[in-house]
C-alpha cells in the first residue's frame, strides 16, 4: 500500500509523525483522496504530549438559530500559563454534518472549534477529519465512480464520468441525503458489490431514479435509504 502512494504524500505522513508524534495505527490520521486529515483523538493526542494547560469553549448565541439546528462554538486553547489563548470558531447545521450525526450538530460544532483552535496551537498545517463537511465527503466518495471511455458514437466527451459524479454530488447537497447510504443504495440498485464495477448505464438510471424519488418523496426516500444503514451493536 505505502509504495503506490506519491513521494509528497510519504513526505508529509513523515514531517507529521516526527513533529507531533501522530500515529496511524492509533487513528490519528486519515488518508482521502490523497490528503491527509488529522483526527479530533489525534489533536487532543497531540495536546496531551505537549500537556496543554486548558480548552474552553462556549456557545456564540448570537450567531446560533437552535430552531434550525444551526450552532457556531469558539474555543480557546491555552497551551501553558503565559499563552493568551489561540481561538477558533466551529459552526455545523444540518447541511454540513452526515445523516447519522443529524441532531448533533452543538457536538460537531465545538468539535470543529476545538479543532481548529488546537491547530493553531500547535502549528498543524493540515486540516481535521471533523472539519469536512458532508457535501465534500461526498465528493471523495463519489470519485470511485467507473470512468470508462466513450463509446465512438457518444457525444459526451470523456468528462462524462466526472459528469456523473458531479450530478450525484449535486443531488445529495440539494435534498440533503446522507452520502453513505446513497452509496449503498446506489451499489444495490446497480446490482454490483461496488459502484467501480457498475455500469455507466445503470449508474446514469440510478441518478434519474434518486432524483425522481427524492423530488416525488424525499421522506419515502430518506425511509428507503435508512434501511442501508448498518445497524449499530449495542452494548451491555
Amino acid at each position: 500500500m505505502w509504495g503506490k502512494l506519491p513521494k509528497h504524500t510519504i513526505d508529509v505522513l513523515r514531517q507529521l509523525t516526527r513533529k507531533t508524534g501522530v500515529s496511524i495505527a492509533e487513528g490519528d490520521l486519515r488518508l482521502l483522496d490523497g490528503r491527509w486529515y488529522v483526527t479530533h483523538s489525534g489533536l487532543l493526542g497531540i495536546a496531551h504530549r505537549r500537556r496543554c494547560l486548558g480548552i474552553r469553549t462556549a456557545v456564540e448565541r448570537e450567531l446560533s438559530d437552535p430552531i434550525n439546528n444551526r450552532w457556531v462554538c469558539k474555543a480557546i486553547v491555552h497551551r501553558d500559563p503565559l499563552s493568551k489563548g489561540f481561538v477558533g470558531y466551529g459552526d455545523a447545521d444540518p447541511t454540513n454534518v452526515s445523516f447519522s450525526v443529524r441532531g448533533s450538530e452543538l457536538r460537531i460544532a465545538e468539535t470543529r472549534a476545538v479543532n481548529r483552535a488546537l491547530r493553531k496551537a500547535y502549528g498543524i498545517g493540515i486540516c481535521s477529519l471533523e472539519e469536512v463537511d458532508a457535501p465534500q465527503r461526498a465528493k471523495e466518495m463519489w470519485r470511485e465512480l467507473p470512468n470508462q471511455q466513450p463509446a465512438p458514437h457518444a457525444s459526451s466527451g470523456s468528462n462524462n464520468g466526472q459528469r456523473l459524479r458531479d450530478k450525484l454530488c449535486f443531488l445529495i447537497r440539494q435534498f440533503r441525503l446522507d452520502p453513505t447510504l446513497v452509496k449503498a443504495y446506489a451499489a444495490d440498485f446497480c446490482g454490483a458489490p461496488t459502484l467501480s464495477s457498475a455500469s455507466r448505464e445503470r449508474i446514469e438510471s440510478f441518478i434519474s431514479h434518486l432524483e425522481a424519488a427524492a423530488k416525488e418523496n424525499r421522506d419515502g426516500l430518506v425511509c428507503k435509504l435508512n434501511s442501508y444503514a448498518q445497524p449499530q451493536e449495542v452494548k451491555s
